[in-house]
């Protein structure tokens, strides 16, 4: 029996003997050899105007190459207060938490470190964040042990209530960086109305376009309307301009269109029907100029010119488009 706790007991020895080697002082150890330890940091947001009760978190991603391994035991400890030269800065360890993923050939931790500030002053002041010293040791050689250096961060801690005069030029923290002015709010409102200045130069060329650029622009009447500009103003010349426009109203019918199957027409095209009286008007300008020189209408004195705006506000039609009122048009 007592040999079975003297076996325990020395068992014992030897599970806590590591332990206590761990717990010594990490800066009295030798640096880690080089190309062993590969660090990545996440830094705040930011790192100045900080005040008392703030939490400050900041994670750091350490890659160890075999055979060295981290001593978990040596991570930092929460509740203990920094200090510089000895005396206590107001800042405090609140939490730490850290994964680990192992590889063949190295350990990933994924350490995370929230500390809290306990400190005001009157005026802003520096400080800073570790450095935190980790111990390593070799697998292969348990006497190897060696410190890590986890860089400090340097941050700045602003007063909660400022006596006095500031003045802002002289107290600006190298930390702080430019003051930058956002123009997110202007770009968005640029992005805006080049949007709607292209919606409306697209909508400007459907409806003011004589080419058959688009969908809807190579109709019949866009055709006879181009024609029509290029047509003398000459009496041959406007019956030029009656015969194409009968052959456009032919063309988009697909009928032979008088006066007397007008409404045939408005019925199968419907887009039409806001031309229902101008069509009629230029029947009577058909029948003047082909059949009866003497008959009157009511189109004024330059059909060619009505001619041609008759024609644009078809093309309208053909286009799906509202067109223009008679008087406007004509420009009485």
């Amino acid at each position: 029996m007592k040999k079975l706790i003297r076996l325990v007991y020395i068992a014992l020895l030897m599970y806590l003997a590591p332990q206590t080697a761990f717990a010594i002082d990490s800066q009295n150890l030798p640096d880690v050899p080089d190309g062993i330890v590969s660090i990545k940091t996440i830094y705040p947001v930011r790192l100045v105007g900080y005040t008392v009760g703030d939490i400050i978190e900041r994670e750091v991603i350490l890659t160890i190459k075999a055979p060295y391994k981290l001593i978990e035991t040596s991570l930092p400890i929460t509740g203990y207060e920094k200090r510089y030269k000895g005396q206590v800065i107001g800042i405090e360890l609140k939490s730490v938490s850290h994964t680990k993923k192992e590889n063949k050939d190295s350990s990933t931790f994924n350490i995370k470190l929230a500390y809290q500030i306990f400190t005001n002053n009157v005026v802003a002041k520096n400080a800073a964040l570790g450095p935190e010293y980790l111990n390593l040791i070799n697998t292969k050689n348990s006497q190897d042990l060696v410190k890590y250096r986890i860089p400090s961060l340097d941050i700045a801690i602003s007063p909660i209530a400022i006596f006095g005069q500031v003045k802002i030029e002289n107290n600006m923290s190298p930390l702080r960086g430019p003051l930058l002015l956002s123009n997110a709010k202007e770009n968005k409102a640029l992005k805006i109305f080049i949007g709607f200045l292209a919606i409306s130069l697209l909508g400007l060329l459907y409806i003011l376009g004589q080419r058959a650029w688009l969908p809807r622009m190579g109709g019949t009447f866009a055709k006879t309307y181009r024609a029509l500009g290029k047509l003398p103003a000459t009496p041959e010349g406007l019956k030029q301009a009656v015969s194409k426009v009968h052959a456009s109203l032919n063309s988009s019918a697909n009928m032979s269109v008088f006066s007397n199957n007008v409404k045939v027409f408005i019925a199968q095209k419907p887009n039409f029907s806001p031309m229902a009286d101008e069509i009629q008007l230029f029947f009577s300008l058909s029948r003047q100029v082909y059949f009866e020189p003497n008959a009157v209408h009511q189109i004024g004195n330059n059909p060619q010119q009505w001619l041609k705006s008759f024609a644009r506000r078809c093309r309208d039609c053909e286009r799906g488009l509202t067109p223009e009122t008679l008087n406007q048009a004509s420009g009485k």
